[in-house]
């Protein structure tokens, strides 16, 4: 005996387009103005630092893309709409990422090997002007970054940016006041590391969810223990965990009951157990003892 039971509730954030369009528009500026300083004042520092924000640009638009995707209603190709490229551009922001880094740790050890004098007032006024857009921008995804991966990573990037920009800062005071040149490279280095540090969750969250990996943060044999506890259940095999998108988890699941009387008031107690772990669209086949499926008897 079959039953089918389709959620399609949605998590919806919807102050988030204001955010992408204020938090692009101030990082874009800012890149603009902190390469040509960069260029300016021969500072690695500054130049890997705007690659990295140029980075983030690229990973926000990328997120507005896929937030606006998520809303397009499903069609006979997609059923799912296109929700699921929330999930594809997590992972490709975090490859752009890890190009970034590539990119400054070579310029980097390059000139560790080779300092060329910079100008440290300068490099500290431009990356001064960096901590407060990038403090500002992490501020807009502040409250929603627990509720989507995306939102999250650039909650994360922004926040990192804001840290490595104050990094930039005290380099720049340093070599105003010492002349070791060295520093700046250095401090390059340092940027690469923060950036692989605050890169690789997202990395393996987003490669999990591709390859429809149960989420993190549920757990299978929880979710199994938790709808054989529900009154009736016998049983629970077949189950099945992914992610439709960042914000939305699927289940599907064998349920072995005795009676199939109250197999409504058992889908019902055990939707309203997976709603309380976020699972808010679950498909539930219902099986009687003795039943076979898949060529095995359920007993």
């Amino acid at each position: 005996m079959e039953h089918h039971n389709h959620e399609h509730h949605h998590h919806e954030i919807t102050s988030l387009n204001k955010a992408f369009i204020i938090g692009i528009s101030l990082n874009l500026v800012f890149v603009v103005a902190e390469f040509l300083a960069g260029f300016w004042y021969n500072s690695l520092g500054l130049l890997s630092d705007a690659g990295h924000n140029l980075g983030d640009v690229a990973s926000l638009v990328l997120a507005m893309l896929a937030f606006r995707l998520a809303k397009v209603h499903p069609t006979s190709s997609f059923t799912y709409g296109y929700k699921k490229s929330t999930v594809l551009v997590s992972l490709l922001n975090a490859v752009i990422l890890l190009v970034a880094v590539g990119i400054i740790i070579g310029e980097s050890i390059g000139k560790l090997f080779h300092p060329q004098p910079v100008e440290g007032d300068a490099i500290a006024w431009v990356a001064g002007i960096g901590v407060v857009i990038n403090a500002v921008t992490a501020w807009l995804f502040m409250k929603d970054k627990d509720k989507d991966l995306n939102v999250k990573g650039a909650y994360l990037h922004m926040a990192a940016d804001a840290l490595v920009s104050v990094g930039v800062v005290i380099s720049g005071l340093v070599i105003a006041r010492t002349g070791w040149y060295v520093i700046d490279p250095v401090i390059g280095l340092v940027i690469a590391l923060i950036i692989i540090y605050s890169t690789w969750g997202l990395l393996r969250d987003s490669v999990r969810l591709s390859l429809d990996g149960v989420p993190v943060g549920t757990d299978l044999e929880e979710v199994a223990g938790t709808i054989e506890a529900v009154d009736g259940v016998e049983g629970v095999h077949h189950l099945h965990i992914w992610a439709i998108s960042t914000t939305e988890t699927a289940l599907t699941a064998h349920i072995l009951i005795k009676d199939t009387r109250r197999m409504e008031a058992i889908k019902q107690a055990i939707k309203d157990k997976l709603l309380q772990d976020g699972i808010r669209h679950a498909t539930l086949e219902f099986e009687t003892i003795g039943a076979c499926c898949d060529g095995s008897c359920c007993r």
